[in-house]
């Protein structure tokens, strides 16, 4: 299976769709959806690095942080990520992520800001494993 993300239609907020055969990138789809829902990211050098480190039983809940955690730099520390090297695993019932996430600080000058993600939302939230890989369901609230 192809890695992507797509939009869905939605009234108020932006709803995505992403595809992965793997977790890893699943959860690399996921991530670039979110900072493209924000700025361009072709305009997003690799300036900057930030781990981004995680665990839980449950694999909704580390996307959920995850992603969570890409609104918190964006907010705390005005950083927007273009690439991401991802590596998602589990043992003893538990999932782990170790993200490098490469990216710049938001120049309003070069970057074109489209909207503010201001949270990830857990209505329509879903990950799930299908015969071919990974799928996922993410919206944002803006």
């Amino acid at each position: 299976m192809n890695a992507s993300r797509t939009y869905i239609e939605h009234t108020a907020d932006i709803l995505f769709k992403a595809e992965a055969g793997t977790i890893s990138k699943l959860f690399e789809q996921c991530a670039l959806a979110v900072e493209e829902s924000q700025v361009e990211l072709a305009a997003i050098k690799p300036k900057e690095k930030r781990d981004i480190v995680g665990e839980n039983e449950n694999v909704d809940y580390l996307l959920f942080d995850f992603l969570d955690d890409l609104l918190y730099y964006k907010d705390a520390e005005q950083l927007i990520f273009s690439s991401f090297e991802i590596d998602v695993s589990e043992d003893n019932n538990k999932y782990h992520l170790h993200c490098v996430a490469h990216g710049e600080k938001i120049d309003t000058a070069r970057h074109e800001q489209k909207v503010d993600v201001k949270a990830i939302t857990m209505h329509m939230f879903e990950i799930k494993k299908t015969k071919k890989g990974w799928e996922a369901k993410v919206l944002l609230d803006i």
